[in-house]
């Protein structure tokens, strides 16, 4: 593989395997085929890993609807919606340690209990 200079109006690399190996349909003139790299900053710096998971019919459906409306795939949909998930279940996280250290810190009876109530709520449900 060699890299090609940029070609004018062209601001991404073009990496192309050699000169020879041009499809007649693809370019004209003898030049090569090749392939464009474009990175925008939106690539994963990081390992992906690949799971499999089974929705119930409902839950696929919603997000079927979902990426329909948005205009995405349905993988990118349950990204966005696991990730969302996460956020959300730092946020309980935090807010019950703080709720916990509030409890804690809390010289008045009265109040001791309110704080008491909310974490058993936190913890057990209404």
């Amino acid at each position: 593989m060699r890299f090609l200079p940029r070609e004018p109006g062209h601001s991404w690399p073009t990496f192309c395997e050699s000169q020879t190996e041009a499809a007649p349909f693809a370019f004209s003139k003898g030049r090569s085929a090749c392939t464009i790299v474009v990175y925008n900053g939106v690539m994963p710096t990081t390992k992906q890993v690949r799971r499999s998971v089974t929705l119930p019919a409902p839950v696929a459906k919603q997000v079927q609807g979902i990426a329909k409306r948005r205009r995405l795939s349905d993988n990118r949909v349950l990204l966005e919606l696991i990730e969302l998930g996460i956020e959300i279940s730092k946020q309980r996280e935090q807010a019950f340690f703080e709720l916990a250290e509030r409890f804690r810190a809390s010289d008045d009876p009265a109040e001791a209990k309110q704080l008491g109530d909310e974490l058993g709520r936190m913890v057990f449900g209404e």
